[in-house]
C-alpha cells in the first residue's frame, strides 16, 4: 500500500489535474480526478503520509496510453452505467457477439471528462450529458449529475474510538432521461454503477453481509466458472471473498440478499473498509450483467466483489480487487431522475477496535473475517 502523497505526486507529475477534498486537520484526505469522470482516485486517513487506499494502475498512467477498448487507469470509486453484457448492454453495439474482442467501454465512462459545477473545500459536483445505444439499439440520453463529499463524524451514523483514523465520503450519483422516450423493460434501461478498485493483498477478504431469513439463492459465484472452496466461504449471514489478485473470480448478492453494507479487511495494514449503499427492496429490478444470453435481463445483483487474476490468454489488468455496488433499473420517463448514493469509510487502528466496530455495524466477527481462508 502506497502512502497518500506519494500518489498524489505521481498523478501531478503526469499531468493528471485533480481535486483535493480535506478536513480542517488536514489528516482526512479524498483525491478526485475530473478527467476521468469525477472518480475518487484515493484518500487517506492521515494526511499525506498515511496510507494511500486507492488503487493506481501505474504503469498504464504513466505511459501517456489511450487504450482502443478501456482504460483501467484505476481509482476507487468510479461512475459507470450498467448492464454490461445481455439484449440491453450498453458495452456491444447491436448484434455484436458479446466476447472480449467486441467488448467497447463507452467514452462517455472511460475518456470524456465530467464538468465541475460546484467546488467547496469538503465537496464537489460534477456533470455530464452523454448518448448511449444499447445491444438492442434502444438510444439513452443520459444526464449525470454527481456530487462527492468528504464526511464530518457528526454527518454520519457510524461512530469509532479516538484511536481509530478514519476517512469517510458519500456520493450521490444522479442520472436523468434527456430523451424524449421513456426506457422501458421491452428496449432497456440503464442503472447507476459504482465501482471501487483497491490494492489486493494475501491478508485481504472481502465481505458480503447477506440477509439470512430471505429466501432464494444466497450468492451468485459463477461470472467466471466454479470458485473453490479456498476462495469463497459462505457461513451464516457473512459470505467472504479470498482477495490476493491472483484469481479471477466474481460474485454477487441477489435482491433481498443485500443487507445494504459490505466491505474488506486487510489484517495486515489493519485496514477495514466499509461500503455503505441503499438496501434492496422486494419489488426492485436489477439489470444482469453477464455477456450473452439472459434468461432475466433484470434479475442481477445489488452489489458485487471482484478479486483481478489472469485472464484465459495470462494477461493481468491490475492486479487489483473491485467492490461494486449497483442501482435498481432506471424505467424513467422523459424528465426522470434515479439517485444512487453511496457511503465509503477506510479505519485504521488497533484490531480490538476494529473489531468492535465490526461487530457494532456488522454483526459479524472480525476474527472469523480476517481467518475465512487461513491465508
Amino acid at each position: 500500500m502506497n502512502d497518500y502523497g506519494s500518489d498524489l505526486d505521481f498523478l501531478t507529475a503526469h499531468g493528471i489535474a485533480t481535486i483535493e477534498l480535506t478536513d480542517s486537520s488536514g489528516d482526512a484526505r479524498v483525491c478526485l480526478a475530473p478527467a476521468w469522470q469525477g472518480r475518487v482516485m484515493t484518500s487517506t486517513a492521515a494526511g499525506r503520509s498515511g496510507s494511500s487506499f486507492g488503487w493506481l494502475n501505474r504503469p498504464l498512467i504513466a505511459s501517456g496510453a489511450v487504450r482502443p477498448q478501456f482504460n483501467p487507469v484505476g481509482g476507487e470509486e468510479r461512475f459507470w452505467l450498467g448492464p454490461e453484457g445481455g439484449p440491453f448492454s450498453l458495452y456491444f453495439a447491436p448484434g455484436a457477439e458479446q466476447t472480449y474482442a467486441r467488448w467497447q467501454v463507452p467514452a462517455a465512462l472511460d475518456t470524456e471528462p465530467f464538468e465541475t459545477a460546484e467546488r467547496t473545500a469538503r465537496h464537489v459536483r460534477f456533470t455530464h450529458r452523454a448518448v448511449f445505444r444499447n445491444a438492442s439499439g434502444t438510444r439513452l440520453d443520459v444526464g449525470i449529475d454527481r456530487r462527492v463529499t468528504l464526511l464530518q463524524p457528526e454527518e454520519t451514523d457510524m461512530e469509532w474510538p479516538a484511536e481509530v483514523r478514519a476517512v469517510g465520503y458519500r456520493s450521490e450519483n444522479r442520472i436523468a432521461n434527456r430523451g424524449a422516450e421513456a426506457w422501458t423493460p421491452q428496449g432497456g434501461a440503464p442503472s447507476i454503477w459504482m465501482l471501487g478498485m483497491f490494492p489486493p493483498s494475501p491478508a485481504t477478504t472481502v465481505f458480503l453481509p447477506y440477509d439470512s431469513t430471505a429466501r432464494g439463492k444466497i450468492v451468485n459465484s459463477d461470472y467466471f466458472g466454479a470458485l473453490p472452496a479456498d476462495r469463497l466461504a459462505v457461513g451464516d449471514g457473512l459470505v467472504c471473498l479470498r482477495i490476493d489478485g491472483a484469481f479471477r473470480s466474481k460474485i454477487g448478492l441477489p435482491c433481498g440478499r443485500d443487507r445494504g453494507i459490505c466491505g474488506s479487511y486487510d489484517a495486515a495494514s489493519r485496514t477495514l473498509t466499509l461500503i455503505a449503499y441503499p438496501r434492496s427492496q422486494p419489488d426492485s429490478r436489477y439489470v444482469e450483467s453477464r455477456w450473452g444470453e439472459q434468461s432475466d435481463p433484470f434479475g442481477g445483483d445489488v452489489v458485487n466483489a471482484y478479486n483481478d487474476g489472469p485472464t484465459e490468454t495470462g494477461e493481468v489488468m491490475g492486479p487489483f480487487f473491485e467492490i461494486e455496488t449497483s442501482s435498481p433499473a432506471a424505467f424513467l420517463h422523459p424528465g426522470g431522475e434515479l439517485c444512487h448514493t453511496q457511503e465509503v469509510f477506510h479505519l485504521q487502528g488497533p484490531e480490538p477496535a476494529l473489531a468492535e466496530i465490526a461487530r457494532e455495524l456488522l454483526s459479524a466477527d472480525l476474527e472469523k473475517i480476517k481467518n475465512s481462508f487461513n491465508c
